[in-house]
């Protein structure tokens, strides 16, 4: 019986396609969800000078936090009409790190996300968070593929 349910969002409709997943599995166990949502900090590499200043970076780093806030309150309502316990939290830091992290720090004991679906090159160049969390997590992780990735499929696994 899981106890804390933690869900990773970025914001697009991928990553929202677990939703549903969360809602069955939360209501199960009667389980309290955790929104997460990570944003990154801005890099910038650079030759020379800045075009921004650092005060410029930290300003684009706010407002990109507050809004994920929003967000993630969006769908922490949406769960909440839906009779189940939900909170939302925004961490700054590298996507897949940060997440363990914070799953391990706040005892989630069940992971959900969407992967994204990329293979080959893309999956090389942009590497995926989903199977940096799955192979470094001690938390159980629940996969879930999105319809469209393959035609047809919506594809669940899980790995302990």
């Amino acid at each position: 019986m899981y106890k804390k349910i933690m869900v990773p969002l970025d914001g697009s409709e991928i990553a929202e396609c677990v939703l549903s997943h969360v809602e069955a599995v939360a209501k199960s166990c009667r389980a309290p969800v955790e929104l997460v949502r990570v944003v990154e900090p801005i890099e910038i590499p650079t030759r020379g000078g800045l075009a921004l200043t650092s005060d410029d970076l930290k300003q684009i780093e706010l407002q990109a936090k507050q809004e994920a806030e929003v967000y993630l309150e969006g769908i922490a309502g949406r769960l909440s009409r839906a009779g189940l316990s939900a909170k939302s939290e925004v961490i700054i830091g590298k996507a897949a790190d940060s997440l363990i992290d914070y799953a391990r720090s706040t005892h989630a004991d069940l992971i959900i996300m969407a992967t994204h679906g990329r293979s080959g090159i893309s999956h090389w160049f942009w590497g995926s968070v989903a199977q940096r969390i799955l192979h470094s997590s001690h938390i159980p992780v629940l996969l879930v593929r999105p319809p469209g990735c393959i035609p047809g499929v919506c594809d669940t696994s899980v790995s302990h």
